[in-house]
């Protein structure tokens, strides 16, 4: 991570900071689990994280503040390798109980948060440098200042449940065959909560969804300076996202190496998204390609990085899935509001139908909400009458994104009235 965001104000304050010093404090890391705006989601989650990883992790466990925030860390204090290792190791261990990966995160003099809402100081990295905003100024000091804790807003309903009981009475009546399985993902970036991971880690038909991941690996090499991003590579980079132009897709797979190289380049370059994908085959004549795969958990993890800025061009990804197109998780829905943002890049086929992408809703206050949303839908047979069955599909998974909407408008109080 940049020095640059973690000092935002000025770069000549960093001047301010002897460089043996900035190199120590650099090097000195923490391990994260969770961000939220709420303490008790925070401390839930903790129990959670001290539970699967054992006493020993738990003593130094900490519930932390970091405004607007809080946070669940494990307080090691030490350097980014051996972080980064705890980190997988961890992360592993969670993830096989379907909650999400540990992340590092540079070690600070954190404010802590019991659980009974009182604060008090972690030792601080040796040689930290000089904290750039006037809050972190006053965080430093030796008194201690009385916490003020946010009142946490209502818990919103189970939105995983009420998700599986939607899918569960479609089964009952017939509408979704047996011989379908349906996968879900949604996260919520603004509590940094994963509301709802259904089949998340199963590797279904990749379908057109994983054109995306096509031009992450032609993006990729641009950054490196191995291809560049020229009017023919925009041409059919647009065609391949906003249209699902299938020889366009395949120009932009030729030109990054074809299947095989891209395949390794997702799981060398980004192995912490790309933990379920297989990128095997170029997309054949009419469309019928059943090959490529990958779970909404990777669908998940690369919108989240897209978001964050943390892929190469991720702008130019983003403008290139907000243009106008087809989509299934907005166009067609009754709750979700029109002046919702969408990034997104839909898949069919006669054994799939999916739409993966970014939601951006705007609450009554002004403020925008993101999320992610991923639904897949896979059918082992073919259907019978592909029109049919797409349109039917396509509408269940608007359906979810509609019991999304409504259970982050609750969380949030979006609505207006």
């Amino acid at each position: 991570m940049a020095l640059a965001r973690i000092i935002p104000i000025s770069l000549l304050l960093i001047c301010l900071i002897p460089l043996k010093s900035v190199w120590a404090a650099t090097e000195r890391y923490d391990v994260a689990y969770l961000w939220a705006e709420t303490t008790d989601r925070v401390q839930t989650y903790r129990e959670k994280v001290a539970k699967v990883l054992g006493p020993t992790v738990e003593k130094k466990l900490k519930v932390v503040s970091k405004a607007p925030l809080y946070g669940v860390i494990y307080h090691r204090n030490r350097d980014k390798q051996g972080a980064e290792r705890v980190a997988r190791s961890h992360s592993k261990l969670l993830q096989s109980r379907g909650m999400e990966a540990a992340t590092i995160v540079r070690s600070r003099q954190w404010e802590v948060v019991s659980a009974k809402a009182s604060i008090e100081k972690t030792k601080p990295a040796k040689k930290e440098p000089l904290k750039a905003s006037s809050a972190n100024n006053q965080a430093a000091a030796p008194q201690k200042k009385k916490s003020v804790v946010k009142k946490s807003a209502p818990r919103h309903h189970n939105l995983e449940a009420e998700v599986e009981k939607y899918i569960k009475s479609l089964r009952k009546n017939g509408t979704i065959s047996s011989d379908e399985r349906t996968a879900w993902s949604v996260y919520d970036f603004t509590t940094g909560e994963k509301l709802v991971a259904i089949n998340e880690d199963f590797p279904l038909q990749g379908a057109s969804l994983v054109k995306t991941f096509f031009a992450l690996a032609y993006f990729d090499q641009v950054k490196r300076g191995k291809l560049k991003y020229g009017s023919s590579a925009k041409t059919h980079m647009r065609r391949m996202i906003q249209r699902s132009n299938n020889h366009s897709s395949n120009w932009v797979l030729r030109q990054a190496g074809g299947p095989a190289a891209v395949n390794t380049l997702l799981k060398k370059r980004y192995p912490q998204i790309f933990k379920n994908t297989r990128i095997i085959e170029y997309i054949p004549a009419g469309g019928r390609t059943y090959r490529n795969k990958a779970s909404a958990h990777d669908y998940s993890r690369f919108l989240y990085a897209l978001w964050n800025d943390s892929l190469p061009y991720s702008s130019e990804m983003r403008r290139l899935m907000q243009l106008p197109g087809r989509d299934r998780l907005y166009t067609g829905t009754r709750e979700i509001p029109r002046s919702t943002k969408v990034y997104n890049k839909t898949g069919s086929t006669a054994h799939l139908c999916g739409d993966i992408g970014i939601l951006v809703v705007k609450g009554k206050n002004g403020k925008r909400y993101p999320y992610t949303l991923v639904g897949v839908i896979e059918k082992r047979q073919r259907a019978r009458n592909y029109g049919s069955w797409i349109r039917s599909r396509g509408n269940v998974i608007r359906k979810v994104s509609d019991i999304i909407y409504k259970g982050i408008s609750q969380q949030h109080n979006l609505r207006a009235g």
